[in-house]
């Protein structure tokens, strides 16, 4: 008969685990920085080189895009996105609506954009001073959910963290 090997102890098994994992933890981190250019957050100066509209606050909003969010909420069963927005300065605010700027609301934790208003539903006309408008876009899955937090996309702005009613 011939001899029986000893099993490899424990603590070795565990070592062995151990730096692999950590092995392949560092070969995902350096993927990462590889295929991204560096990792991290794109510059300011970058975003806008790549038409994406920078971030602001409420009231960088109306500065650059004339309106004030005034609600992101739920619709029709959760099927439905309905953003309500106040028009502050009606001359900057025409912005919302034009192609070179599509409305979108972006979902921060699932990164899911929603950006197809229902039946294309587009204001026309001049807007007042004080009116508030409304989008209603479609919410395909009801991926966008109430108490979600989103990023609105008007005109040549983003307004992030606007929590779903």
């Amino acid at each position: 008969m011939g001899a029986i090997a000893a099993p490899t102890p424990p603590r070795r098994v565990r070592l062995l685990g151990a730096l692999t994992g950590a092995g392949l933890v560092a070969a995902g981190v350096l993927a990462y920085i590889l295929l991204t250019g560096g990792g991290g957050a794109p510059a300011p100066a970058a975003e806008q080189a790549a038409g994406v509209p920078p971030v602001v606050d409420a009231a960088g909003l109306v500065r650059r895009s004339g309106v004030r969010v005034v609600h992101v909420a739920m619709s029709g069963d959760g099927g439905l996105v309905d953003l309500r927005f106040q028009v502050i300065d009606p001359d900057t605010a025409n912005v919302v609506h034009e192609p070179a700027y599509p409305p979108e609301v972006v979902d921060e934790d699932s990164g899911v954009v929603v950006n197809e208003l229902l039946m294309g539903h587009r204001h026309s006309g001049r807007m007042l001073a004080g009116q508030t408008y409304y989008l209603i876009f479609s919410n395909p899955g009801n991926l966008v959910q109430r108490g979600d937090h989103v990023t609105v996309v008007l005109g040549d702005a983003r307004l992030p963290h606007v929590p779903v009613e």
